[in-house]
């Protein structure tokens, strides 16, 4: 497996790693065929955010790309680390603006979340990104680059990062939606919803984690979206934060402005010991009070095994009867140009 340097130059994994690390190797023509096969897209793998801990996750998530015939490069801060971080600030953000604006980069995947993509966004070129048009995907402090991105007019893709594929065995709908998604200009999701019982509501698809949504308001990061579809998700926070935060985005007037909310994963939700029944239940409950905006549940997505693809700042329309909702998107980068064989 090679991987791209600082500067966007791939160079083999055993050029740059110690020999006693793991190799993966795809993409070669089979010995004995008269003609090699024609190439497969290429995943870059980068680490914008934290450290990973075991790298060897990398090599895993590779076997997946490789077995279905694309090509893998991963950047040096995959690989790196500086406290919790992987790698310096200059060199992550010199790997994923690298990886986003080389031409010979398909999917841009971010290895991991954690912390770090925000002290990052005064250092991209996202003009450039944008002229490039690239497929990046990722998600929790990846949501930071979607919102950032978006604000500038681009369109990206939360969805599975580096650790998803390299499960021991990884979540058959979570690929399933990635290579569908990527494959094709236009897709549907359905998928079994708590709220209304009929809806019907169009707008821009946003959104991400939680936390990141509130940390981007009120900066020049966050998007200004009116009639949108708001999703979010969240992990490890106590039913009580999760309201605050919703009122963050309601006191700002941002959810007042979405026609619609789709709740994704917030498990696990700890329980406080004053609780007293109160939960995230409680918390849907009162915004569904409080909100005359639609408020959904059920969505696959967030920090769990099965999860979406979903493309932040594509036009969406959302439909909900007798208890399914479905979720259509179009008009995202793409793949289509690679025969499906190869997605």
């Amino acid at each position: 497996m090679p991987r791209a340097d600082s500067v966007g130059r791939v160079v083999p994994i055993a050029d740059a790693r110690p020999a006693s690390a793991g190799r993966t190797r795809g993409g070669s023509a089979r010995r004995g065929s008269a003609e090699a096969p024609a190439p497969g897209p290429r995943v870059g793998l980068v680490a914008p955010s934290g450290c990973l801990p075991d790298t060897r996750v990398v090599d895993r998530a590779a076997s997946v790309f490789t077995g279905r015939g694309w090509r893998v490069s991963a950047g040096d801060s995959v690989f790196a680390r500086e406290q919790r971080f992987a790698g310096p600030d200059a060199l992550r953000a010199a790997d994923l603006q690298a990886f986003c604006t080389d031409r010979a980069i398909d999917v841009v995947l971010s290895a991991r979340g954690g912390y770090g993509l925000s002290r990052l966004l005064d250092q991209l070129d996202f003009a450039a990104i944008r002229a490039r048009r690239p497929v990046v995907v990722g998600y929790s402090d990846f949501t930071a680059f979607h919102l950032a991105y978006l604000a500038h007019g681009g369109i990206s893709f939360a969805g599975p990062g580096a650790s998803d594929f390299a499960a021991p065995t990884p979540d058959a709908f979570t690929l399933e939606q990635f290579f569908a998604v990527l494959g094709q200009p236009s897709h549907e999701l359905a998928f079994e919803s708590e709220g209304p019982r009929r809806l019907r509501a169009a707008g821009r698809l946003w959104g991400g984690n939680l936390a990141m949504v509130c940390a981007m308001a009120g900066t020049r990061w966050m998007p200004s979206i009116r009639g949108g579809i708001l999703f979010l998700e969240d992990v490890n926070e106590s039913a009580y934060r999760i309201e605050r935060m919703l009122y963050q985005l309601f006191h700002a007037g941002i959810l007042q402005r979405q026609r619609a909310i789709l709740l994704g994963s917030f498990d696990p939700v700890p329980p406080m010991s004053n609780d007293e029944g109160y939960g995230l239940d409680s918390v849907i409950a009162h915004f569904r009070a409080r909100l005359d905006v639609p408020i959904l549940t059920g969505l696959p997505f967030g920090h769990v095994p099965r999860k979406a693809t979903l493309p932040v700042g594509a036009p969406a329309v959302l439909t909900v009867a007798r208890g399914v909702a479905r979720l259509s998107f179009e008009r995202y980068p793409n793949l289509k140009r690679y025969r499906s064989a190869a997605i």
